[in-house]
């Protein structure tokens, strides 16, 4: 009986010692490794690249071509058109950094002839991204994150690719805020924001809303439009519309009698600013 009282002595006594214990905390999960890759013909697509690379503590390399492109606008086309005729890329230099150290990998790059500059069309040849999360964004005049994202998942179809952000170039001064907004809308920072509801069905626009697209698109000539439907919903500090309309197309022949297409274009209205379109989808 003796024996047994120390037993359970000792049995209470160790009992109490691990419950006394501090428990081992989960590990914290490990934060990605970010890479911000980029080409900037201009400044615009490096300030959005640097301000990605600022929130995210990311590591930053700038696209570089082993002969660059002429400064000039005109120059710089007639030499992508040339390459584009004899089906040639530009050569890069190769990257400082190992695409293989890192979970995520965002690549900014101007919208030329409706998709990503030719420089990074030759920086996808080059590297394989599979199974990296990747995350597009663009620089544009009117548009064109849809579609450079679709063939960036055709390039790379093993790669995690994500919607991406894309801004005009026009809305430079934007960037801030809406990169703010786009990276806790993927998970990549931490903080609430606001999520505007779906787009409701499209109806008739009254004279009213056509005013407001013609404010928008006024003043720039790459964009030749007349809306036909309108939604609407309500954003951060005013109204975002979602017009369809028919896009009176200036490079084809006149005689040509398919002298329109359907194009979707996306207006803001803020509280106490003028309208601006801040992208059209082709």
């Amino acid at each position: 009986m003796k024996i047994l009282r120390i037993i359970l002595c000792i049995a209470v006594a160790l009992m109490a010692v691990v419950s006394c214990t501090p428990k081992k905390e989960a590990p914290n999960k490990e934060t990605p490794k970010v890479l911000v890759l980029y080409y900037s013909q201009t400044s615009n697509t490096r300030t959005v690249a640097q301000e990605i690379a600022t929130r995210l503590n990311a590591d930053i390399e700038e696209i570089a071509l082993v002969e660059p492109y002429d400064t000039a606008f005109q120059a710089t086309i007639d030499r992508c058109k040339a390459d584009r005729e004899k089906g040639i890329l530009p050569e890069i230099k190769p990257l400082k950094s190992n695409i293989a150290d890192y979970d995520w990998i965002f690549i900014g790059y101007p919208i030329w002839f409706g998709t990503y500059a030719p420089p990074v069309a030759s920086l996808l040849e080059k590297i394989d991204l599979s199974d990296k999360w990747v995350v597009p964004f663009c620089t544009f005049g009117s548009g064109g994150l849809e579609s450079s994202v679709k063939d960036l998942e055709a390039k790379q179809p093993n790669a995690k690719v994500m919607p991406g952000y894309g801004v005009r170039a026009a809305r430079i001064d934007a960037v801030p805020g809406e990169v703010e907004l786009f990276l806790k809308s993927i998970g990549l920072i931490e903080g609430s924001f606001f999520k505007p509801a779906d787009f409701p069905e499209q109806h008739p626009v009254s004279a009213d809303e056509d005013a407001i697209f013609d404010a928008a698109v006024n003043g720039y000539r790459m964009l030749n439009a007349k809306a036909t439907t309108v939604a609407s919903r309500t954003i951060v500090d005013g109204t975002e519309y979602l017009f369809t309309a028919q896009d009176m197309r200036q490079d084809v022949n006149p005689s040509d009698s398919q002298l329109t297409s359907e194009i979707q274009v996306y207006v803001t209205v803020e509280k106490g600013k003028s309208p601006v379109f801040t992208k059209v989808v082709r």
